[in-house]
């Protein structure tokens, strides 16, 4: 079927459900940022292919809601006489809802939202009828993908750093200390950490999608395909632990009739609040008990990171000497480069997989912030050009992102580039550096990055930081460098990137982005009064000497890349070939 074809069928199937709209997320009954394909619903209704949006068909209209990571990505990929495109943040649904649907009754899939969101929605004054069925699964009958079905398997606790069955007693303590029986966790990501187990559901994120019941007395129940379950995962598992098919999921929510169950209103399907008031249980918002314990890495978790960083830095490392010998005779694309870091990373030990699918782009490509070079858009990297490569690795110890901007060469960088890529590190490095009071949160310490930025009256349109799971999640709650984040405080073994940047369209694109691990102030100011936090940087690879203006500089900042060029070549060169370290020597040097 055609986009058009798609739409007019979904309408068709709203009007026999008898309903006036509906509402389709980018999500899957996990709620996640990552879905299987047999969940892409969005992509396949609209063509929109990015990580986050929401689109909302009534009768007569239909509108696609981005946030600013994607705009120009939904302005290329949707058709403007099908598609309304919105900012989310600009004119969020419930203002367009409450424009155009007020009084209809607009349809959802309570699998596929949280009760907090909906709530936003209803005051828009439709009525928000939750569907039996879902209408667009119903119409998506050709070419869709099979659900996934890899198994589940031990995650090693070399890797994971503390039992499953201690992370199972500490959080049903913080149950019990609540007065509550049971907590309901349908975060795949909060399954897996307290289960220390993983899987292969998602391209990118070694996951296996479940839901848990953990309760108070420290045992849990693991609703998955019991053939998904193998003997070693079993015995990994435990007696604490009960292994049960999906469908038994209704029945075990109705045996906690009269409990006193916690469910985070922003990460859990709105069904199981609904199956749990239908069964008489007495819900209790609460945060998923798992999500910042899990954000706080242990002292095991935080090694993996740092062995992580420096074996992927040095195929980062032997990517930059190649792109430095290979881009000024323009015979490379961007899928290419993509390609050849991969080829890179899978000779890393422990190596797993890409940590999301690398962002590859060229010129005017770079300036959309979240591009994705396919065979249709892929395209010669140009020289003399903005190059951005944004990338990441799975290891079993742990998780990498990292996005270097490079100039292609052989020619001189423009003064405007230099000048603005040097704005963007002024405030990557700000960040970094920044000695800040424990309970400061992100939103508080997002503006620091922007501050270069805003003296010349530019901005970036995306948070500047987000978390980073150990072997799990590239993008990772529940603290984020964001003014969009909730304001929850920093705290020692969180890791959360720091990557400002600046896109002119059609031009070029900017970022940096290293991974910072968060820890205690050891030194003591005389006149301090509270305990002080701060970054150690985790990401070991050369910023763009070609791209950087020293004399915007001040010695401070100046000081500050010439230490990290000296740390990123004494610990990397010793691991590389010698022409990736004569390389290194020379992108490292003083400035």
């Amino acid at each position: 079927m055609s986009p058009a074809e798609r739409l007019s069928a979904l309408r068709a199937e709203l009007a026999r459900q008898g309903v006036d709209g509906v509402l389709v997320p980018r999500s899957d009954a996990h709620l996640g940022e990552y879905v299987p394909a047999s969940a892409e619903r969005l992509a396949w209704l609209t063509g929109f292919t990015g990580s986050a949006g929401l689109a909302v068909v009534l009768p007569d209209r239909a509108a696609l809601f981005t946030d600013g990571r994607y705009t120009t990505q939904a302005a290329q990929q949707t058709d403007p006489a099908l598609w309304e495109r919105r900012h989310v943040t600009e004119e969020p649904p419930a203002d367009w809802l409450k424009a155009h649907a007020a009084g209809k009754r607009v349809g959802y899939d309570p699998w596929l939202h949280a009760e907090a969101g909906l709530k936003r929605l209803e005051a828009s004054g439709a009525t928000l009828v939750p569907l039996d069925s879902n209408p667009v699964d119903a119409v998506w009958t050709e070419g869709r993908p099979a659900p996934p079905a890899a198994p589940a398997s031990p995650h090693p606790l070399e890797h994971a750093g503390r039992p499953a069955a201690e992370k199972r007693e500490e959080a049903a303590a913080a149950l019990r200390d609540a007065n509550e029986d049971a907590a309901v966790l349908a975060d795949a990501h909060s399954v897996a950490w307290l289960l220390n187990i993983r899987g292969a559901d998602l391209d990118h994120t070694p996951l296996v999608l479940a839901f848990a019941l953990l309760r108070a007395d420290g045992t849990a129940e693991l609703f998955l395909d019991p053939v998904r379950v193998p003997p070693e995962t079993r015995a990994h598992l435990g007696n604490g632990v009960a292994v049960r098919p999906p469908d038994a999921l209704p029945d075990a929510l109705r045996s906690l009739a009269g409990r006193r169950v916690r469910v985070d209103a922003e990460s859990t399907p709105a069904w199981f609040a609904r199956t749990l008031r239908d069964a008489g249980a007495v819900i209790v918002p609460g945060d998923d008990p798992c999500r910042l314990p899990r954000a706080r890495k242990n002292a095991a978790e935080q090694e993996g990171a740092r062995n992580a960083h420096r074996r992927d830095a040095v195929a980062l490392a032997r990517f930059l000497a190649w792109f430095a010998r290979a881009a000024p005779g323009g015979r490379e694309t961007e899928m290419g480069a993509a390609e050849r870091l991969l080829a890179f990373r899978r000779e890393v030990p422990l190596f797993r997989g890409e940590s999301f699918p690398a962002i590859s782009g060229a010129g005017e490509h770079a300036a959309v912030i979240h591009y994705r070079a396919t065979p249709e858009t892929d395209r010669r990297i140009g020289a003399d050009e903005c190059y951005l490569i944004d990338s990441g690795g799975q290891y079993l110890d742990g998780t990498t992102d990292v996005t270097r901007t490079l100039w292609t060469g052989p020619g001189e960088a423009p003064s405007e580039l230099r000048e603005r890529y040097t704005r963007v590190l002024r405030g990557h490095l700000a960040l970094s550096a920044l000695r800040f009071p424990r309970g400061a949160a992100g939103p508080h310490l997002d503006a620091i990055a922007r501050v270069p930025l805003w003296d010349a009256g530019l901005d970036y349109d995306h948070g500047t930081g987000h978390g980073v799971g150990s072997f799990l999640s590239v993008h990772e709650g529940p603290a984020a460098f964001s003014r969009a984040a909730k304001p929850v405080p920093i705290e020692p073994g969180m890791i959360l990137s720091d990557e400002p940047g600046f896109y002119l369209p059609g031009r070029y694109g900017i970022r940096i982005e290293n991974l910072l691990l968060v820890r205690e102030a050891e030194e003591k100011l005389p006149d301090q009064a509270k305990p002080f936090l701060l970054f150690e940087t985790l990401t070991l690879a050369p910023y763009e000497r070609r791209l950087i203006e020293p004399a915007m500089l001040t010695p401070a900042e100046r000081e500050r890349v010439d230490a990290y060029h000296g740390r990123v070549l004494a610990e990397v060169a010793p691991a590389c070939d010698a022409d990736t370290a004569d390389w290194l020597r020379e992108a490292c040097a003083p400035l």
